[in-house]
């Protein structure tokens, strides 16, 4: 199979991935809030380029109920690294709900341990990441959910593992919410591979798209190693 054929291959494999990003409650469907059903979701913040993954509110955002009418709500989203933020939500299994700052509060979390909470809980629920040979020197990180692929990207621990293997670190891609790729960074050729990729994921990403930078693990945090589009 050419590169091209797996790029279409793994293009087609994100397509099935259907759980809605947020969801406004409705007041007929009731979502566990407990601590042990916060995950994380990573999203894209087009237009921005943060230097750094320290966690910055969103700010309110406006949903749209099932009646058409829109509400102001107060969330637990953050700004993160490069074009990308987190969504703190409650899993509903086929309906995400956004949690509030109210709702950490109660569950006194700080933002910082409601992430680690969400990841925690990631794992426990769908499975602990796995990298597995792709193409071109390119490793693909999943879980059990191919939608909660992307947020794996948040799982530190995850990472630490992958660099010990790569002391010189890993440049790493999230261009869809079902794909997540790196490489080795001492290697140009697979990060070349990498660029022309995740590039051609983005581009076809539409609503699903999450961040078109490329991003360096080393020394146990997060960089931009490659700004997103338009920065």
């Amino acid at each position: 199979m050419g590169a091209i054929d797996r790029l279409r291959a793994w293009a087609a494999a994100l397509a099935i991935a259907t759980t809605p990003a947020f969801a406004a409650p409705t007041g007929e469907e009731v979502i566990d809030t407990s601590a042990a059903n916060l995950i994380v979701v990573l999203r894209e913040s087009l237009g921005e380029n943060h230097p750094d993954t320290t966690l910055r509110p969103y700010g309110r955002v406006v949903a749209e109920l099932p009646d058409g009418k829109r509400v102001e709500l107060a969330t637990s989203w953050y700004h993160y690294i490069g074009d990308m933020h987190i969504r703190l939500v409650f899993d509903g299994g086929q309906t995400l709900q956004s949690a509030s700052p109210n709702d950490l509060e109660r569950l006194r979390l700080s933002p910082e341990e409601a992430l680690d909470t969400a990841v925690r809980n990631l794992r426990r629920v769908y499975g602990q990441p796995t990298a597995t040979p792709w193409s071109g020197g390119l490793m693909q990180v999943q879980g059990m959910a191919p939608d909660f692929a992307s947020s794996y990207f948040l799982d530190r621990e995850f990472w630490l593992g992958v660099q010990r293997g790569h002391p010189e670190g890993v440049v790493a891609a999230v261009p869809q919410r079902g794909g997540l790729v790196f490489a080795s960074a001492k290697d140009d050729d697979a990060i070349d591979a990498l660029r022309f990729s995740a590039a051609a994921l983005y581009a076809g990403g539409g609503g699903r798209r999450v961040s078109s930078g490329l991003y360096l693990f080393k020394d146990g945090r997060w960089s931009v190693f490659q700004p997103p589009r338009g920065q």
